[in-house]
């Protein structure tokens, strides 16, 4: 039998809330302590693969990003608030790609 993960998105209302439309399970939090609870909350029932949280939610959880960087689940990938990008997202990837492969290729 398949396993059926899911996928979730956290960060403020206004970012988060289209996502639901798609079926993605959306968590609006109002501060990055919130935040923090939630993506440890998604990764410990081990059911959540990807995580989708806002740049600028992100910029105040580098530990809790750091911490879950090499895991295999749950993948976390930044994406833009309503805000605009604060181009985060790009520099881990533009990181991970160093790791892998030695060299920016970017």
């Amino acid at each position: 039998m398949a396993t059926t993960y899911r996928i979730a998105v956290i960060g403020d209302w206004e970012s988060v809330m289209g996502f639901r439309a798609i079926g993605l399970d959306t968590y609006p939090v109002t501060s990055a302590a919130e935040g923090k609870e939630r993506v440890k909350e998604l990764a410990k029932d081990g059911e959540c693969a990807v995580i989708y949280l806002t740049e600028q939610l992100a910029r105040e959880m580098s530990d809790v990003l750091n911490h879950y960087k090499d895991e295999l689940r749950p993948a976390i990938i930044l994406i833009p608030g309503r805000e605009g990008s604060l181009g985060i997202g790009r520099d881990n990837i533009q990181r991970a790609i160093e790791r892998a492969v030695g060299a920016d290729i970017l």
